[in-house]
């Protein structure tokens, strides 16, 4: 439910259960769970959180990678390190704690649990692992990471390549051409943009992705595309 109000003890005492830790210092919850669009000053949202968190998921996970797999090449261990911390895996990972429950909107945000704000619960996870490691430390945030990230580390689909990449050496062998990409909307505020961009091969079918940023859309297009040629294997979600 959109909500600007501070978290009840009640809830945060929920969430704690949920992360796996108790916080010294509670006003980290809230913080963490604040985004831009309820209007308050920028020291109370997530923006300044998400960027550390950001980086202490690519740290802990690019470890767990390297532990795991110990005669992966590094090419493989950067795919699979990309996947895991994108956008998607961490929207999948907020709505399995069922984190809309807990986010403080605006007005202006009008549902966080569909496709078009899933950078919202991606950022609520990167910003709770700040969050976290602030609270309580790396160990911590490490266990937290491990809880939910470890499962999915070895999925089948957390290897695959760059899809732009795949899509264009299996276009340029299967039909000698090269995809191409369009822009055909940007919508949503500065704060939460979302672009719908379509790729093109000859010879095919058109799809069309949508993301946050012009780069990741078109990985969505292309992605989208290599499953329904039969080139990637769909996620076991969509089977």
């Amino acid at each position: 439910m959109n909500r600007a109000r501070p978290l009840s003890e009640e809830e945060k005492g929920e969430l704690e259960q949920v992360l796996g830790h108790a916080f010294s210092d509670k006003q980290w919850l809230d913080r963490a769970l604040t985004h831009a669009s309820t209007g308050l000053a920028k020291g109370a949202n997530y923006e300044r959180l998400e960027f550390l968190g950001d980086r202490v998921l690519g740290l802990c996970v690019a470890e767990l990678l390297f532990k795991t797999f110990r005669s992966a090449p590094e090419g493989e261990l950067s795919v699979r390190l990309n996947q895991l911390v994108s956008a998607e895996s961490c929207a999948e990972i907020a709505d399995e704690m069922t984190l809309h429950r807990f986010i403080r909107t605006g007005a202006d945000v009008k549902k966080l649990t569909g496709k078009r704000m899933m950078n919202v619960r991606a950022d609520v996870v990167e910003s709770l692992i700040a969050a976290i490691y602030l609270d309580g430390g790396l160990e911590a945030a490490r266990g937290f990471i491990l809880r939910y990230w470890e499962p999915r580390a070895a999925r089948a689909d957390a290897a695959r390549r760059d899809a732009k990449t795949e899509l264009q050496e299996w276009a340029h062998a299967r039909f000698g051409a090269t995809p191409a990409y369009r822009v055909d909307d940007r919508d949503g505020p500065d704060h939460d943009p979302r672009f719908t961009v379509t790729v093109e091969v000859p010879g095919v079918r058109p799809e069309t992705g949508v993301d946050r940023s012009k780069r990741a859309a078109e990985q969505v297009a292309a992605s989208k595309m290599l499953e329904r040629e039969g080139i990637w294997p769909k996620p076991e979600a969509e089977n």
